[in-house]
């Protein structure tokens, strides 16, 4: 009996060794095979960001150069100070917006006597000639800015004016009458010339108006269409009274001479699409107000804002475009509201009869002629003056993308812009301001990207959206560069791309995937998988613990 007593105790402790260690085994197995492999196939895969380039464009100061080149006519200055040239003068502007933001304007010029070439342009006998012909000499590049200084007694400029801004990169200045320092006075003078042909303080704040809050309240409502990579002109003739009046408008045609040429120089700024719609019985919401002294029908100032909305609902183009919509609407009173005129707020007639809404379009009234007293048959047919309508739209565009002339320096002429509806200088202050609001608000997407995959660690950051991140921190970068040596074109393009990158890796549907994945969820999901697992591992082992605990005592309490 002792034998079978101690042959059972042998196997009971057989059998208790071989459950210690197959808990230790599945213990061993899940500690290190089982967690990582958990942790390895359930995490969250973060690709690297240059989170430190990216806090350095946070912090943005632009290096504005703007090459300007100072060219002196035979006789426009004294004989000792002629013999000055060339030479080159720096002269360089800091702006601080804010903590965050400031802009150093350099202005580069470089003074020389006149080339042949030149000297012969400016002998022409009109200033639109010489322009012409200047533009033949040089070899300006995008951004950069030419000043002609002719002797204070030639004639190409009339006696009033003391300079002359033409529609390409160039001005023509009169020499300074009577000044000790004529290179000096024409210094200042060339230093206006850049402010009217490049940038200003007010254009810059503009352009960098997520970063510089606006000094006065409202001002938002006043600043053009933000930057695009495209742009949608629509057209739209607005006919309430169709059985009254049966109204024809060349729209192909117009837009094809007056539209396209402006459109074909702004094709550097963004891409743009052009179509046209005629609606019918669409009224404008508002009821004109009758004034008996002048026998037609009255739209104030103040219920213009409430003619936009139900128009707008009619015309549909804004719901299905993927860029911002310009809206020029022409609109022909029906026969009861004829005619209509807009005043302003000082209740004078508008001249253009029309008005526009900052960051969506403009309207115009056109009013019918009056019906003639043996004009008895109906619908009257309305032939539209394109002419007259178009050179109110082309205004609208302007003001629209913020082309617009600052203050010119006094006794300054400018010349018209010709078809193409602007010039080129005006297109270079445009990309001055594009460029600048480009890498501002690249500067502002990247670094709210940041902070959101900083917050939140269980957003996925894939390969590709790290690739749109770099690649638009390189644009950024070079952007700067470019703006720095004053290549205003490359920067531009470089801007783009920063933009477009910056935009797609922000906007990716990816990063949302787990953005609203809270742990509770978690919980849910993992605790009925590992509890029942890990229960009877966990009460195993603190069982081996303790009985491993009791052998020793009975050890010590032995010897």
């Amino acid at each position: 009996m002792a034998q079978d007593g101690r042959s059972v105790a042998a196997l009971d402790a057989a059998e208790k060794n071989r459950g210690k260690n197959a808990a230790l085994s599945f213990a061993t197995i899940v500690v290190v095979v089982g967690l990582p492999l958990w942790w390895k196939t359930t995490e969250t895969y973060r690709a690297s960001l240059p989170y430190s380039e990216i806090a350095e464009l946070d912090t943005l100061q632009l290096l504005l150069s703007v090459p300007i080149s100072v060219v002196f006519a035979r006789g426009a200055l004294p004989g000792d100070q002629e013999r000055k040239l060339p030479f080159r003068n720096t002269q360089n502007v800091e702006i601080p917006f804010n903590a965050k933001t400031s802009v150093t304007t350099r202005y580069e010029a470089s003074y020389r006597h006149a080339s042949a070439l030149e000297e012969a342009a400016l002998l022409q006998p009109s200033l639109q000639e010489a322009d012409d012909k200047l533009s033949l000499t040089q070899e300006s590049s995008v951004g950069s800015i030419t000043v002609y200084v002719v002797p204070h007694t030639s004639l190409l400029l009339p006696q009033e004016a003391t300079m002359y801004i033409g529609k390409y990169r160039g001005a023509i200045l009169r020499s300074p009458r009577g000044a000790e320092d004529v290179l000096a006075a024409v210094g200042a003078q060339v230093q206006q010339v850049a402010h009217a042909m490049s940038f200003t303080p007010e254009s810059l704040a503009e352009a960098l108006s997520d970063r510089v809050p606006m000094g006065q309240p409202g001002a938002e409502w006043k600043r053009p269409f933000k930057s695009s990579l495209g742009y949608e002109v629509t057209f739209s003739l607005l006919n309430p009274d169709p059985r009254a009046h049966s109204v024809h408008w060349d729209i192909e045609g117009a837009v094809h001479q007056y539209v396209k040429p402006m459109l074909a120089k702004l094709s550097s700024v963004a891409e743009f699409s052009v179509d046209s719609q005629i609606l019918y019985y669409a009224a404008l919401g508002v009821t004109p107000r009758y004034d008996a002294s002048s026998s037609s029908y009255i739209l104030s100032a103040y219920s213009l804002p409430h003619v936009i909305n139900p128009v707008e609902a009619r015309l549909g183009s804004s719901a299905a475009s993927l860029y911002p919509v310009l809206n020029f609407l022409l609109y022909v009173p029906e026969r009861t509201h004829s005619p209509l005129y807009i005043q302003d707020k000082d209740g004078n007639p508008v001249p253009t009869n029309a008005f526009h809404s900052p960051r969506w379009g403009g309207i115009m009234v056109y009013n019918v002629d009056p019906e003639a007293s043996n004009e008895t048959s109906l619908p009257r047919r309305v032939d539209i003056n394109m002419v007259q309508v178009m050179e109110v739209f082309l205004a609208q565009l302007r003001l629209l993308f913020g082309i617009q002339m600052g203050p010119l320096p006094d006794g300054a002429l400018l010349e018209n812009s010709g078809n193409q509806g602007l010039s080129d200088w005006e297109l270079d202050r445009l990309l001055w301001a594009r460029t600048v609001e480009n890498v501002a608000t690249v500067s502002t997407t990247l670094t709210s990207l940041a902070q959101l995959l900083d917050k939140i660690s269980n957003i996925v950051i894939k390969d590709d959206i790290a690739s749109q991140v770099y690649h638009a921190v390189q644009s950024a970068q070079k952007a700067l560069r470019e703006l720095s040596l004053g290549h205003l074109d490359p920067a531009f393009q470089a801007s783009k791309a920063a933009v477009t990158s910056s935009e797609r890796a922000f906007f990716d549907p990816s990063l949302l995937h787990l953005l609203y994945f809270p742990d509770d969820q978690k919980f849910a999901i993992y605790i009925p998988l590992f509890l029942p697992m890990a229960v009877p591992i966990l009460l195993s082992l603190l069982k081996i613990l303790r009985e491993s605990r009791q052998s020793k005592e009975e050890g010590l309490k032995t010897d």
